[in-house]
């Protein structure tokens, strides 16, 4: 039996290319997402199976996992940050409530749920970020929300062992959420950044992908923190 994948997120960009390669690999992969237009999109393109739910409900997360049966791995990728960019003096917590769901308290509850389906060489892959590393102005919760992520997987990966719990930690990647966050000077912004990182480029979805397919293959990495972020953290 191929392995099996769920990649929630899978529906766009870095998921969206983590899916494309577990199957052309020969893995079996479920992506889950909120939009049903880029669920259809991604399987009908990529002939995956689809689940709608949304991170921020623990019901649809049940349902999820009630609807894969077993499975090897489990990956995030999903993010809704748009509202966590705010100054601090006046934030408005109520509108960063996607960003805390889809970053901390969703990630647990995939584990509270997920964690039952897995197989015994299986692992949870969570996505965190650069804002924990490098943060900058009006980005303190979700600087925090990363930073947590390490912490939780750290915590996961002695408390499930021996099933694994990692995270990978992008930094700027030219993605659909950039349109978000910068909106329509996304690609000015994206441009003065590369010109500063030591690899003198922004990643693309498909370098967080094999990134991520390594922490899902080496069966010695657990409780990690995987750092694709073109050197960021440096400079």
């Amino acid at each position: 039996m191929p392995e099996h994948v769920v990649v929630i997120g899978g529906n766009s960009g870095m998921g969206r290319a983590l899916a494309a390669e577990l199957v052309a690999q020969g893995s079996e992969v479920t992506v889950a997402g909120r939009s049903p237009e880029k669920l259809a999109a991604v399987r009908r393109e990529l002939g995956v199976h689809t689940v709608a739910m949304d991170l921020g409900s623990e019901a649809d997360i049940e349902r999820l996992f009630a609807t894969t049966g077993k499975i090897n791995h489990i990956v995030t990728t999903a993010a809704d940050v748009a509202g966590a960019y705010q100054p601090i003096r006046t934030y408005d917590v109520a509108a960063a409530r996607g960003a805390i769901d889809s970053k901390l308290l969703g990630p647990l509850l995939l584990a509270k749920h997920g964690a039952p389906f897995l197989e015994p060489n299986g692992s949870i892959v969570y996505t965190s970020g650069i804002a924990a590393y490098r943060p900058g102005p009006r980005a303190s919760l979700l600087a925090a929300l990363n930073g947590a992520l390490a912490s939780l997987a750290a915590a996961l990966a002695v408390e499930l062992a021996p099933l694994r719990v990692n995270v990978i930690s992008p930094g700027w990647v030219d993605t659909p959420i950039w349109q978000d966050v910068a909106g329509p000077e996304a690609p000015q912004t994206l441009a003065a950044m590369a010109s500063r990182l030591p690899a003198g480029r922004i990643g693309h979805p498909e370098d967080i992908a094999q990134a991520i397919l390594l922490l899902l293959r080496n069966t010695y990495i657990t409780g990690t923190v995987l750092h694709a972020d073109g050197g960021h953290r440096l400079v």
